[in-house]
């Protein structure tokens, strides 16, 4: 193989390269937030996103161009979730009570990108958003994940079909589900807000 020829080769290799990489900056911060919504905790969500994005990277070649990139990637992110949550279950957790708790302990220290000016990610820190994500760590994941990508991605039923697999009747029903079973956790600290209002 001459250079030229190596050369003709490498270039649409490092275009896919640069068209992946300008695509995920586009959309790196709704699909941190979709991955921390899922896990409940900022570094889970880093190593869901960074797994998420190592696989999407790996099968590019797979992906089409002028299909929502970000749908793809909010597949990927949820399958990975389930998989982890899977294992999760079948893995009693064991911890010893002479050892510190190492995640606790690095959770305070863990840096993520700079997104701290960000109103969204602000309200996330709030109090109200501290128990919107309590209330979605209840939920089931299949609600959970419904119910994230509709109100707080802004998904279509149709797109959210397609992230998840399923019939746009299934998506109505778990959104249905997920938020009634939401407003029900979320009720007492509303009305203990509401009572110290007024």
């Amino acid at each position: 193989m001459t250079v030229a020829q190596s050369v003709a080769r490498a270039k649409p290799i490092s275009d896919q390269i640069a068209l992946f990489e300008s695509m995920v900056l586009t959309h790196e911060k709704a699909l941190y937030q979709f991955a921390y919504r899922l896990c409940g905790n900022h570094h889970e969500a880093q190593d869901l996103l960074q797994e998420g994005l190592y696989r999407a990277y790996k099968s590019f070649a797979k992906f089409e161009t002028g299909t929502a990139f970000d749908r793809w990637l909010y597949q990927i992110i949820h399958n990975l979730y389930i998989d982890h949550y899977r294992k999760r279950k079948r893995r009693p957790s064991v911890t010893s009570i002479d050892e510190p708790i190492q995640h606790l302990e690095t959770e305070k220290t863990v840096e993520i990108a700079d997104w701290t000016l960000n109103p969204e990610n602000q309200a996330m820190r709030s109090e109200l958003g501290d128990q919107i994500q309590r209330g979605l760590e209840e939920l089931s994941p299949e609600y959970r994940t419904a119910v994230i990508l509709c109100d707080i991605q802004g998904l279509s039923y149709e797109e959210i079909s397609q992230v998840l697999n399923c019939s746009i009747g299934t998506v109505r029903s778990r959104i249905h589900r997920g938020r009634k079973m939401l407003r029900r956790l979320l009720l007492p600290y509303i009305q203990e807000k509401g009572a110290a209002q007024g």
